[in-house]
């Protein structure tokens, strides 16, 4: 499989006419349930709605064309928008590009050096923990316009803790209106999915009408988009912030964020994707078009961006069978963005706040966590509920690098308990039975002693897998105990990567026995 070859190329090979209309309408089905979604995800990020739109065009266009999957669409999801509001109130918008741009190169260096396979390197109890936790602070982060709250003066929490505690302090500024609104919208999410014939239409699109038509023409009344934000239509346009070195410096653990998000939430919707229209998706050409798709969403004023799996799957659902589907999106998201994107003003904050609840309820996997907390072994539940908890508490960075550490640092344990040696000793003969894998969390086990008679010594490796600098450096050491006894060392049953390390470290042919 070669590093780049976007799935585009070979499929016009053998396109058609039949699949261009099928494409063109899967396209402009999921534009119109990107919409809704590209606003409320921009807003839950603290920028202004329209980057959402830039976000989806751009680098929604950019993947899709470059991409290794035929059937991926990418744009604003919500793992992102926890860290990018992080990097707004600290740094500004600039920050905010600066990191973006950071992030795709990342992804373009880590497709070119083939990382793609690396995904299934990180446990589930990690995806499965950071991710509900960015649903929990999504969804912390929409009570105040669901309730309509009013903070006080001078409170812009940022921390998903600051959040809650601002919540419990202006509870008593509850707007009824404002709740009913949220209400009825979320009702519509909910129930409209689940009747026949009328849930082929975004639920999100509908609650957005209802939500508009409620706060226009009825005594309801709550925030809306434009009493909050400056409405554009503009189209996004390059603009290239400062690199200044201190601020890249400080950017750069977001930016590592934001690329191992990219790339774990890309790759997992692509072989979602995969499993529904019977492909293969080439996870490092995958890579480096999320980083293109990134740097040029960075440069348009648009947020990071990723595979959407929700999205993807409605492509699939309604026809898309190439990247044409996903470049058709982001043209229809164009048109609108020119012609309708001053109505947006008109949408009401608690159909926003809704429409950001059902997203943080379907990205929970609430169902996965529980069944992990059921079945698996107590060791990862740890590192599920650690990593779940630091995200809400803390960040992805900290929840991430200490899931990683924690889930490390087991593994480890867990293969050193597997390790097993036995001694042997029959008249001038010994014989050490090793089982498992010898590496350095298991050194408390290789003091191996020999005794004064002995005369042979033997090494029983076949239930050993692989070996390594500190196994090595401590069988080495009673080679050195035996050849000045005069007793002669031999190995058996040695595996290929053991017998590699072995020869290295100058044990040759007279030493294995075959």
């Amino acid at each position: 499989m070669k590093t780049f070859e976007p799935k585009l190329i070979p499929t016009l090979k053998s396109y058609s006419g039949k699949q261009l209309v099928s494409d063109i309408i899967a396209g402009i089905i999921v534009a119109i349930i990107a919409l809704p979604l590209s606003i409320a995800l921009a807003i839950a990020s603290g920028v202004s709605p329209e980057k959402g739109l830039y976000t989806a065009i751009v680098a929604g266009f950019v993947i899709a064309a470059l991409g290794g999957s035929r059937v991926n669409i990418s744009g604003p999801t919500a793992a992102f928008a926890t860290i990018v509001a992080g990097i707004v109130a600290e740094f500004g918008i600039s920050g905010l590009t600066i990191a973006t741009i950071m992030a795709g190169i990342l992804l373009v260096i880590l497709g070119l050096l083939r990382c793609g396979s690396l995904i299934k390197y990180i446990p589930c109890t990690i995806t499965t923990g950071f991710t509900s936790g960015i649903a929990v602070t999504i969804l912390i982060g929409q009570i105040k316009d669901f309730l309509g709250l009013t903070f006080g003066p001078g409170v812009a929490p940022i921390e998903t803790t600051e959040k809650v505690e601002a919540i419990v302090h202006s509870f008593g500024t509850l707007n009824w209106q404002a709740l009913v609104v949220g209400c009825i919208s979320l009702a519509i999410l909910i129930i409209l999915p689940k009747i026949k014939y009328v849930n082929k239409i975004p639920p999100s699109l509908i609650a957005v009408i209802v939500g508009i038509v409620i706060v226009k023409f009825t005594p309801l009344t709550c925030n809306t988009i434009g009493d909050l934000y400056t409405i554009t239509r503009t189209p996004p346009m390059p603009s290239l912030p400062a690199f200044e070195l201190s601020t890249v410096t400080k950017l750069f653990s977001s930016a590592v964020t934001i690329a191992v998000l990219a790339a774990i939430e890309s790759l997992l919707s692509c072989v979602v994707s995969d499993g529904m229209i019977g492909d293969k998706h080439n996870s490092n050409t995958e890579l480096i078009a999320q980083g293109v798709g990134n740097i040029f969403s960075g440069i348009f004023g648009g947020i990071p961006a990723t595979g959407a799996i929700a999205r993807t799957a409605a492509n699939v659902k309604n026809g898309g069978r190439s990247p044409i589907a996903g470049m058709v999106h982001a043209v229809f998201l164009f048109l609108i963005l020119i012609l309708l994107m001053p109505y947006a003003a008109w949408i009401p904050m608690p159909v926003i706040a809704a429409i950001l609840f059902m997203v943080a309820y379907n990205m929970s996997e609430w169902r996965t966590f529980v069944h992990l907390c059921k079945t698996a072994p107590l060791a990862d539940i740890l590192v599920l509920v650690l990593t779940f908890v630091l995200t809400v508490v803390f960040d992805l960075v900290v929840a991430i690098a200490a899931g990683i550490a924690v889930s490390a640092l087991l593994f480890m344990k867990r293969m050193s308990d597997v390790t097993e040696i036995e001694t042997k000793e029959e008249d001038e003969k010994v014989t050490y039975l090793v089982t498992g894998p010898m590496f350095f969390a298991a050194s408390d086990k290789m003091n191996f002693v020999l005794p004064a008679a002995a005369k042979t010594v033997t090494f029983d490796l076949s239930g050993v897998p692989t070996m390594d600098a500190t196994a090595a450096k401590n069988v080495c050491a009673l080679a050195a105990k035996a050849k000045k006894q005069d007793a002669k060392l031999t190995f058996v049953g040695v595996q290929s990567q053991p017998e590699k390390v072995l020869r290295k470290n100058g044990f040759t042919d007279d030493a294995f026995v075959k």
